[in-house]
């Protein structure tokens, strides 16, 4: 990894997390993380088009070509392969320093690895993994992230749902102490659901029309909650609706807490943290909103401060707005750039 460049990233698989990660850098602006290549099953015309046009977050702010295998992003060349297998690319011969795994099609450690026997030198996933020993660690940025060992070839970035609730859930657990933890999540539609019913082969539910039904679906919320905080391990329970929106979800998490306090002080307690140890990760409002509002917004999760109740006193109820694209994608280059950070310092002081 040399220190007279920017950071040398790829993307495997180009949908919407993959989408949505190249526009955030493009517009956070940076210039120590550069993406020099793409691989993707779809045409050079889709990638470019669904690059330059985005019915969610609006029209790419900058220019948008191709030429011969370059998708130019305001003149600069991102290398586009058509590739699907991780052993059907020359990795080696692209001189990336990491990896972003965005198709989702990888979740155990044996088809993780096979990107690193293919020359690739380490890889952040975009996705949960099937269980804790697929990945060398599962990191949701702002909680845990300083646990990574620079030198780890494999890490998941866990799920847009785990990234919302984690922070507000490891907040409140070292301040008021939780006893136990219900979370429904409010997930705009997405592209595993038909727009018409059509068959799904593992979901009866899954088979309706994501435009016409509030549709329970399975989630593995709890089990990454856990993953992610131990000390909570048997005490999480949740469960998932999509909705028949494009974008931003909600989490309706209900806790009932170790001690008596109110709402005034939940709030408190979720406000003043937006403002200083999650800032940047966490919002805060008590405006009227709508989840439209949400839209584009790099936030991990808001808290509605004025849908906040507790009865009891130990009964509580938050709802919590996240973008599950934009925000997610954010975070995943968060990681990216501190992971790489901590590599170029190890070998410093190697």
């Amino acid at each position: 990894m040399s220190r007279g460049r920017p950071y040398r990233i790829a993307l495997n698989g180009y949908g919407r997390i993959g989408r949505c990660v190249l526009r955030a850098l493009h517009e956070r602006g940076g210039q120590d993380m550069q993406i020099v290549a793409l691989n993707d099953l779809a045409d050079q015309a889709s990638v470019e088009y669904l690059t330059r046009f985005d019915s969610t977050h609006g029209r790419f702010p900058g220019e948008v070509r191709v030429d011969g295998d370059c998708l130019h992003i305001n003149g600069h060349c991102v290398k586009v392969l058509c590739a699907s297998t991780p052993e059907a690319v020359d990795w080696a011969a692209l001189d990336i320093d990491l990896l972003l795994e965005c198709s989702g099609q990888y979740t155990r450690r044996d088809e993780g690895a096979r990107f690193v026997e293919a020359g690739v030198p380490r890889v952040l996933f975009s996705q949960p993994m099937a269980n804790a020993e697929a990945v060398d660690a599962t990191l949701v940025y702002g909680v845990n992230h300083h646990s990574l060992n620079p030198h780890a070839r494999l890490i998941s970035n866990a799920s847009c749902t785990t990234n919302a609730s984690v922070p507000v859930l490891h907040l409140l657990d070292r301040e008021l102490g939780l006893e136990q933890v219900s979370i429904t999540t409010i997930h705009s539609a997405m592209n595993d659901q038909p727009v018409i019913d059509a068959y799904h082969h593992a979901d009866l539910r899954r088979t309706r029309s994501a435009f016409q039904s509030v549709i329970p679906v399975s989630t593995g919320l709890a089990r990454g909650i856990e993953r992610l905080l131990p000390e909570l391990v048997g005490r999480v329970q949740a469960k998932a609706m999509r909705v028949p929106t494009v974008n931003v979800s909600a989490l309706d998490i209900t806790l009932q807490t170790r001690r008596d306090t109110s709402a005034e002080e939940v709030n408190r307690l979720l406000q003043q943290a937006s403002e200083s140890e999650y800032s940047g990760l966490l919002g805060y409002t008590e405006l009227q909103h709508a989840s439209c509002d949400f839209n584009h917004d790099p936030h991990s999760a808001i808290i509605d401060g004025s849908l906040t109740r507790v009865a009891g006193p130990r009964l509580v109820n938050l709802l919590v707005w996240f973008d599950n694209e934009w925000g997610f994608a954010n975070r995943m280059l968060d990681v990216a750039q501190y992971w790489l950070q901590q590599l170029e310092g190890a070998a410093a002081r190697d």
